[in-house]
Parts: C-alpha cells; sequence; structure tokens
C-alpha cells in the first residue's frame, strides 16, 4: 500500500475530538498526487465555471482535465457542450485559454469542426479509402450544470450531481443561486498544494487572522457552524456584519427572511470546488493539481440578481472584487506558508478544532477515494 494513503487512513479512523490533520505525506508525495489524479480527478466531477460566464454561440474555455485536453463550448444552439480538445487527424490540440469561435480550427493541418464536434472539413483527404467524415466527431464528455455552475467529469459512471448534491440545493433554495451573475472569473497558479488551498476555504478558524485587515472583523467566528457534512460535500456557515452591505440581502430580496438574510455558506463540493454564498454576492475557486507543490485554479464571482440589476451594480462589483482581491493575497500567503511548512522534517499532524469538522471530514472523503482501485 502507499505509505501516504496508510498514513491517511490512520488520520482518519478517530473521531473528530481526537483528530489531527492529515499527514505531511499526502501533501508532497508526487507518488500520491497522481494517485489522486487518477482515482479522483479522472473518475469526479469537476468545475469548469459558470454557466453565465459562456453566454454566447462559440463561447469556449479549454483546460487541461486529469491530464486530458478538453474543451467547454456553447454551440450555435446555446447547448453548453464538453469535448475532447484534441484533433481526430494526428492528435494535436484545437484551442487554447478562453474566446469565442465560429468553428474549431486545427492549427496543424486546418480539420475543421463545428461547435457542436462534428468534421466539417478535412483538406487533402479525398484520396484516403479509409477516411469517413463522420467518425471523426470530436469525442462527447458528460456534462451538467447545477445552481449555474458547469460541471464535468470523464467518467461515464459518475453519479448525477442533481443526485448528490441535492441537500445543498435545498439548503440555498431560497438564494436562487442560478439567477446571480457572474462578474469576473480569472486563472490563477499558486505554490502550494490543492488540499492546502481546499482546507483553507472549509475553515473558517484562519479568519481572524489570516484576514485581520479585510473580513476577518466582518465575521462572527464565535457562531460559526459546523454541521456533519454529506459524502458529497461539506459546508459551514457564517453570520455575517451589516456594514458590508453586498453580503446581507438586498432589501428588495423577499426569499430571504430573518437571520437567512445575513447568513453565508461555505460548501466545499467535493473534489474541488469550493463555494461561499452569500445573499448579496458569491464567489467559488475550482481546483486543480499540477503537482504536489503547484495547483491551479479557476477564480470567479459575482452578484445576486437584486444587486446586479441595480444602476449601481458595476460600482458594486468594483467594491466586492477589490475586497475578494485582497483577501486572496492573503490567502496566497498564507497558504504557500503551509506548505512550505510541510516540506520541512519539522512538520507534524497538529490536533483539529471543532472549526476544522469539514477538514477531518474531506481527509476522510479523500482516503475513501484514493481507496479505491
Amino acid at each position: 500500500m502507499n505509505q501516504a494513503l496508510a498514513e491517511l487512513r490512520k488520520t482518519v479512523e478517530v473521531p473528530l475530538e481526537r483528530a489531527r490533520a492529515m499527514p505531511r505525506s499526502v501533501y508532497v508525495s508526487d507518488t500520491y498526487c497522481q494517485l489522486e489524479i487518477e482515482r479522483i480527478f479522472r473518475r469526479e466531477w469537476f468545475c469548469a465555471g459558470r454557466s453565465e460566464g459562456l453566454p454566447n454561440p462559440g463561447d469556449y474555455i479549454a483546460f487541461e482535465l486529469a491530464g486530458q485536453p478538453v474543451m467547454v463550448v456553447r454551440d450555435s444552439d446555446g447547448r453548453l457542450r464538453a469535448q475532447a480538445n484534441v484533433c481526430r487527424h494526428r492528435s494535436s490540440t484545437l484551442l487554447e485559454g478562453r474566446g469565442n469561435t465560429k468553428t474549431i480550427v486545427c492549427p496543424y493541418h486546418g480539420w475543421t469542426y463545428g461547435l457542436d464536434g462534428k468534421l466539417r472539413g478535412a483538406p487533402g483527404m479525398g484520396r484516403n479509402e479509409t477516411f469517413d467524415r463522420n467518425a471523426c466527431r470530436l469525442p462527447p464528455i458528460r456534462l451538467r450544470e447545477w445552481l449555474g455552475w458547469i460541471l464535468i467529469t470523464l467518467d461515464e459512471d459518475a453519479p448525477e450531481p442533481r443526485e448528490r448534491l441535492a441537500q445543498a440545493s435545498d439548503m440555498v433554495a431560497d438564494y436562487a443561486v442560478d439567477e446571480y451573475r457572474q462578474t469576473f472569473f480569472e486563472i490563477h497558479e499558486w505554490n502550494t498544494n490543492w488540499k492546502v488551498l481546499a482546507e483553507n476555504f472549509m475553515e473558517s478558524y484562519h479568519l481572524p487572522v489570516c484576514h485581520a485587515a479585510t473580513i476577518g472583523g466582518l465575521s462572527r467566528v464565535d457562531e460559526i457552524e459546523c454541521p456533519e457534512g454529506f459524502d458529497a460535500f461539506n459546508f459551514h456557515t457564517v453570520q455575517k456584519d451589516e456594514s458590508f452591505r453586498l453580503s446581507v440581502a438586498h432589501p428588495k430580496n423577499t426569499r430571504l427572511r430573518g437571520e437567512r438574510r445575513l447568513m453565508t455558506y461555505l460548501f466545499a463540493i467535493y473534489p474541488s470546488l469550493m463555494i461561499t454564498l452569500t445573499p448579496g454576492y458569491f464567489w467559488y475557486l475550482s481546483l486543480h493539481p499540477i503537482a504536489p507543490d503547484r495547483v491551479r485554479f479557476f477564480f470567479g464571482g459575482g452578484l445576486s440578481r437584486e444587486f446586479a440589476d441595480e444602476p449601481e451594480a458595476e460600482e458594486d462589483f468594483k467594491t466586492a472584487k477589490a475586497l475578494l482581491d485582497r483577501v486572496n493575497d492573503e490567502d496566497k500567503r498564507c497558504t504557500e506558508r503551509v506548505y512550505a511548512g510541510l516540506c520541512s522534517d519539522f512538520s507534524v499532524p497538529g490536533p483539529l478544532s471543532h472549526l476544522e469538522r469539514p477538514n477531518h471530514e474531506f481527509a476522510a472523503y479523500l482516503a475513501t477515494m484514493i481507496s479505491e482501485d
């Protein structure tokens, strides 16, 4: 058995009251990182952003998922499609980054595909007797939308997100999340392990210290609730201070009542979609490991419908984004410091706070997934 996995299993065998952080081996081991890519990221659902982030026919995003070049494209009928980003001729990758295109043209030999993945043109192939245009369609990849997020998977047998995340959907049904509007989307790379960044999101224990200059004073940490999570996600809630107007319900929002008008949900959708949802705005991270010491992530967010409809929406967005950028910078420093410490021979897993229940549940999820052959 892989040593890191064996150490992880021992970690998750104990209850939260006696739990410790995950062993350093699961953060620094190349072998274990490859197990995560093969047994988690090739099998689970991965977030490619928000549906409204690709609003027009021809809008696309191209990236790697578990070593596989993939693309998500809005086709001419307005449907979102996920497809292999590999030409059916000599296997060149086709699209790069984000953009808009009328057709998908191979940059190597000019084979041309429609937005639906069907081959439209293949110059110079008239003399090949085995050439079959209909057999050269770009392979489709499973795609689903959940509360406005685009989820894709390489596994044809992965359970449907709508079923696995039903409890999360129910928790925030009165937030009308699918009506929130994305106002920014960025791609970042940090020098830390993807799990360090995921765990940083999962607990608000660090807010008063790591974020003392930004949101630390706006969150009532003593009122944080960390209930037991579910097989597909964990969560906790924070009551926000009304002094930051975007974090509480808009006066026109009649769906949220009582304390829910100030309640922020922090969801960790396994394996790597982290969502902060407030009554007024949201932001999210979609994490993917590059190496044990490197993580690439999508960073997006925006406003609730009521705030987005205001004449001051642009100014509200600037206010929220400026804050989020500062918070992100603080998280970058904190998580890169954690990884630097994990690489030390002096690193020993410390005891967890009750505020870190989500971290312990995340460790149990990882142990289960990595153990499955």
